[in-house]
Order: structure tokens, then sequence, then C-alpha cells
């Protein structure tokens, strides 16, 4: 288990509401305690034969740009007439009910407030995603059958 998969389970634990969560794996136990004063994380890492050592890592300044470029300028004003519709919880985003059925979207389609636009598995539930706007899909932000994070941006939507 990584670092992001760890963070990942902290964020889902605190915005599930549970007071306290274990999770025991063969090379790690993980206790996440939360509704305290201080929220508290332990990580116990379980030590295993072989450990490989890897290399120091160099870190080296990354240049980075003081402006942000002319072609850049125009899209984010082009995007700020659209609503984004985002991510309400953590889990796999799926574009379609079922493997063999249609897509509960498209691009270009119209939609009402109410119409289920996706679905997203967590913990082997899975939750409709429905929209809080009327309007018409511009564009939608993530591939099917890929992982989202909370408040993440799903689908572009032109109210107009």
């Amino acid at each position: 288990m990584d670092i992001k998969e760890i963070q990942n389970l902290i964020k889902f634990v605190a915005k599930s509401g549970a007071s306290e969560v274990k999770l025991e794996m063969d090379d790690i136990k993980i206790t996440i305690k939360t509704g305290s004063e201080s929220d508290t994380t332990i990580v116990h890492q379980v030590p295993s034969t072989h450990i490989p050592q890897a290399a120091p890592l160099a870190v080296q300044p990354v240049a980075t740009e003081a402006t942000p470029t002319k072609a850049s300028e125009p899209a984010a004003a082009e995007d700020s007439k659209y609503i984004t519709i985002k991510s309400p919880i953590i889990g796999t985003f799926y574009r379609k009910p079922a493997p063999d059925k249609p897509l509960f979207v498209e691009v270009g389609q119209t939609i009402a407030e109410g119409d289920v636009l996706c679905v997203i598995e967590a913990m082997k539930l899975f939750n409709e995603i429905e929209s809080e706007v009327s309007g018409k899909i511009v564009k939608v932000l993530v591939d099917d059958s890929s992982p989202v994070e909370f408040d993440q941006p799903l689908f572009l939507v032109d109210p107009s």
C-alpha cells in the first residue's frame, strides 16, 4: 500500500463519519481515529525478511514559466461560462449502468435537473450521480472506469 492509497483512505474515512477504522494486511496495519480534538492516524509497517534498498533521490529544481501563455487565457475565459459537475465521493467512475447498456449521457446531449449522469462505485456500492443543473453536456472530463477523487470535476455543462 503506497502513500497515495493511505491518503485516499484517510480522506474517505474522514468523509464517512466513522470514528475509528482498523485495516490489517500482510505487511501493514493502519488505525484511523476521527472525531476527537485532533485526528489521529497510526501506521505500523511490519518488517519483512528482505527490504530492497533504494538509491537516494536527488532533488532538482524545476523551472516554471512566470506568465501564462496567451493560448491558455482564452480557454480559461471560455470555460468560465460552463458549470462544472464534480464528484461527491471517492470511487470508480462509470459512464454506463452496465457494460452492455448505453451511456447515461453523451457530449452535446441536453440534460435536465435530476437526470442520472454516471455512477460512481465506492466499496461495492454503485451511487447514481444526478445533475443539479439543466443544460447541455459540453465535455466529459473523466475516462470510463477511472478512479475519481472527492470534488474532482466530471462534466462541463453549458446552462444556456
